[in-house]
């Protein structure tokens, strides 16, 4: 049965990835070098690098420089239009109470304050983890394992919803069951190992209901 839900954030809960490509590909076009979606979906999606290393190496000050640039614009482009989902809120409200839920992601944490600060969707969770609690970043397990031990629950009581496949091998790695809901950017990888693959975020109570 189970008893807690771990939520990925960016592409899960919020519409954001498109705007962390498009930071990162004005960025780089400002040191000369043309970023493509299938380049960003690799590096950055599925194996959670930086697309900067495209221009320096991440050790040196130039790599820094630039990761500053790209934060700062991430950040005003976050502040710019609304960033939930179609259907969260309405799930959400269906589960509060019914589960123990918390975000797990790999978005730093200034990022991710900016996020919610005006999204309302923090009252429906019980924790947060982000970039600065975890020495690892998916797809390592250590940001799943880190949930289980705040849920207090076993992996085979949790469930993690994620849209991308190092979300997907994080989760595994864990030992959790994970459903994967891709977004309209991760949509064509492969999500072999998941326990299902929905459409919507609105499908999942009746998926939980049915199975879980």
């Amino acid at each position: 049965m189970i008893k807690a839900i771990f939520w990925d954030n960016d592409g899960v809960l919020v519409d954001t990835e498109g705007l962390f490509f498009r930071a990162n590909q004005e960025i780089l076009a400002g040191v000369g070098i043309t970023l493509r979606w299938e380049q960003f979906e690799e590096i950055s999606l599925a194996r959670g690098e930086s697309v900067l290393r495209l221009a320096a190496d991440p050790k040196t000050d130039v790599f820094n420089q630039l990761r500053r640039e790209r934060d700062d614009r991430y950040a005003d482009l976050l502040t710019r239009e609304p960033l939930v989902i179609d259907g969260v809120r309405e799930v959400l409200d269906t589960l509060r109470g019914k589960y123990v839920m918390g975000i797990v992601t790999s978005s730093g944490h200034e990022h991710f304050s900016i996020i919610h600060r005006q999204s309302g969707l923090l009252p429906y969770f019980q924790f947060v983890l982000t970039l600065k609690d975890c020495l690892q970043v998916k797809p390592h397990p250590e940001p799943y394992l880190k949930a289980l031990d705040l849920s207090g629950f076993a992996p085979d009581e949790c469930l993690v919803i994620e849209d991308s496949p190092r979300g997907l091998a994080a989760a595994l790695s864990a030992g959790i069951r994970c459903i994967v809901i891709p977004s309209k950017f991760t949509g064509g990888n492969n999500f072999a190992g998941a326990y299902k693959i929905l459409n919507s975020v609105k499908e999942l109570p009746s998926v939980l209901v049915d199975g879980g």
